[in-house]
């Protein structure tokens, strides 16, 4: 049985894919370099060339890896292989999206726990994600912070040891992430109770995220950021 809602202080949150739409923007941006050169790509088929060059062993820190990652995509795509459309790629992020429900559920659930952000991103792209989320976090650790990315139990140390110094444990966390690979899987070994956002639950396979090795049954399961504040919400009822 899952914890009730109530026995939580913290929610930790992935940011990119789970509030932010970071395949979408993608999308957007190599949508418009396809436009520049008269190119037509399928956005699915793009993110899949995306996932296969982005996890690689040489792979830089997200999102300035999108650098690397377009040149290796661009002849794949039929685009310029020009390090200006990787660094136009990676300066996109800046002005990534939220999904239409994130800004407004993180109010609703900032009222009653304290939102930790837990990203790969680095922190210069974090503080765009975060200006676009209205700001809502009680801390944050970035790559830059851990020194490391998700799934390494190291990042996931780093949060522990933070709410440990306000006198609380892991099991005062709620984490909330759409990947299965980076935070859904690690965070049921560590012991957490973790809730998963299917942000790709009406399409077919894992877009722009790595797949798992093998799937994560989770303590709670939602296809939206507001079914997560709904639910909470109704639980204080």
């Amino acid at each position: 049985m899952a914890k009730n809602f109530a026995d939580f202080r913290y929610l930790s949150f992935d940011v990119v894919g789970t509030l932010i739409d970071f395949e979408g923007g993608i999308k957007d941006c190599l949508a418009g370099i396809c436009a520049e050169a008269g190119v037509k790509v399928d956005g699915e088929e793009a993110l899949t060339l995306y996932r296969e060059a982005r996890y690689s062993e040489n792979a830089d820190l997200f999102p300035d890896d999108l650098v690397r990652v377009y040149l290796v995509i661009a002849p794949k795509l039929g685009l310029p292989a020009e390090p200006a459309y990787g660094e136009r790629l990676r300066d996109s992020a800046r002005d990534w999206k939220g999904f239409d429900d994130s800004k407004d559920a993180l109010v609703r659930l900032s009222k009653k726990y304290r939102l930790i952000a837990m990203t790969n991103a680095r922190r210069w792209a974090f503080e765009h994600f975060a200006e676009e989320l209205g700001n809502p976090f009680y801390a944050a650790f970035t790559a830059d912070d851990t020194g490391t990315e998700k799934p390494d139990p190291a990042f996931f140390e780093r949060v522990f040891d933070f709410v440990a110094r306000e006198g609380n444990t892991k099991e005062d966390i709620l984490h909330v992430a759409q990947s299965q690979y980076h935070d859904i899987g690690i965070s049921r070994r560590l012991g957490m109770t973790n809730c998963w956002i299917e942000r790709r639950h009406s399409q077919k396979g894992y877009g722009g995220t790595i797949e798992p090795e093998q799937f994560t049954q989770p303590d709670y399961h939602f296809t939206s950021m507001v079914g997560l504040a709904n639910a909470m919400e109704e639980a204080d009822i």
